[in-house]
């Protein structure tokens, strides 16, 4: 079947016109928010001692990652909610779905990462300076690349094949595979099926190889003494709130089968954009050599720089 579709038309969160004001001032702040805590994040740890560590190299990677992947996402949601028409051409629509599947599974990867970094440093911490090497860690972060980038490539090559004739309505603020397979003109069934064993197998499987991962540590660590096991304790905690503030929303509404409800909208902005706000301020204020480097950045540099002029 031919497809007669050239653009879709986002219907965003709500088509009332003040809940819509809302949320473009809460979502440009959210925006903001979000570029001022992760490049902040990335310039503190590129600055100090912290990157030389495998933990907030991976960190770092995961700040940037963040920034791309909100930025597939939040400008064209907080512009629309200005805009009469939200309108999005069919190559934008596809480029969207790419990009925000390429730069979701590299954080998820890289999620996974950062806890097998934890695991070694507290289950094996003698094999640590080995086995988390920095040419292992450049591995991990192009396999997290390369993986991510097999994933979105998938997805998007389910769903460019799907004839689209009408009608070209999308329930939801970004192209999605989901909403898109309710649009094509075609029996989607085994379509959603691969789907599901791309996106929800992904995202389940690595969850619950996090969740391991991380009660492997907890029953290693109950032998630590009680101050080394509360810095391995708070430094996991971080990671898990991280994982779950991501990976709850993601299970909920990939794991299932192709289908599309209202809640997903909102499930959505846990992972496009108050994960990514929220991860700095997790990773930052449980963190002492993260606050610490905060401070010798940003605090002491331009300081000693003005003594050093006068």
């Amino acid at each position: 079947m031919e497809n007669n579709v050239t653009e879709f038309i986002l219907l965003g969160l709500s088509q009332n016109k003040k809940i819509k004001n809302v949320c473009f001032l809460l979502f440009l702040l959210c925006y903001i928010a979000i570029w001022m805590g992760n490049f902040l994040t990335m310039v503190s740890i590129t600055c100090s001692q912290l990157n030389d560590q495998p933990m907030y190299f991976f960190l770092n990677s995961l700040a940037l990652s963040d920034l791309c992947y909100t930025s597939t996402v939040t400008p064209k949601l907080v512009t629309d909610l200005l805009a009469e028409s939200n309108v999005i051409s069919y190559t934008g629509c596809m480029t969207q779905l790419f990009a925000m599947h390429f730069f979701g599974g590299i954080e998820v990867l890289i999620l996974t990462g950062m806890a097998y970094d934890r695991y070694v440093a507290i289950c094996q911490p003698l094999h640590y300076a080995v086995v988390m090497s920095r040419q292992r860690c450049y591995a991990v972060v192009i396999a997290c690349c390369a993986g991510a980038f097999l994933h979105s490539f998938v997805q998007c090559l389910l769903t460019i094949n799907l004839p689209f004739c009408g009608p070209n309505e999308i329930d939801h603020y970004f192209c999605d595979v989901y909403p898109l397979l309710k649009l094509a003109c075609t029996d989607t069934y085994r379509v959603g099926i691969l789907v599901v064993a791309n996106s929800g197998t992904m995202g389940l499987v690595t969850f619950v190889v996090l969740m391991l991962s991380y009660l492997l540590i907890l029953h290693t660590v109950k032998a630590y003494p009680a101050e080394s096991r509360g810095k391995a304790l708070s430094t996991c905690s971080s990671h898990i709130t991280v994982v779950v503030l991501f990976f709850m929303p993601v299970v909920f509404i990939y794991i299932r089968p192709a289908t599309t409800l209202p809640e997903d909208k909102v499930f959505a902005l846990f992972y496009t954009i108050i994960a990514p706000m929220f991860n700095p301020l997790i990773y930052t204020l449980r963190n002492t050599e993260m606050k610490n480097a905060l401070r010798k950045v940003w605090c002491q540099k331009p300081f000693l720089l003005g003594r050093h002029i006068i």
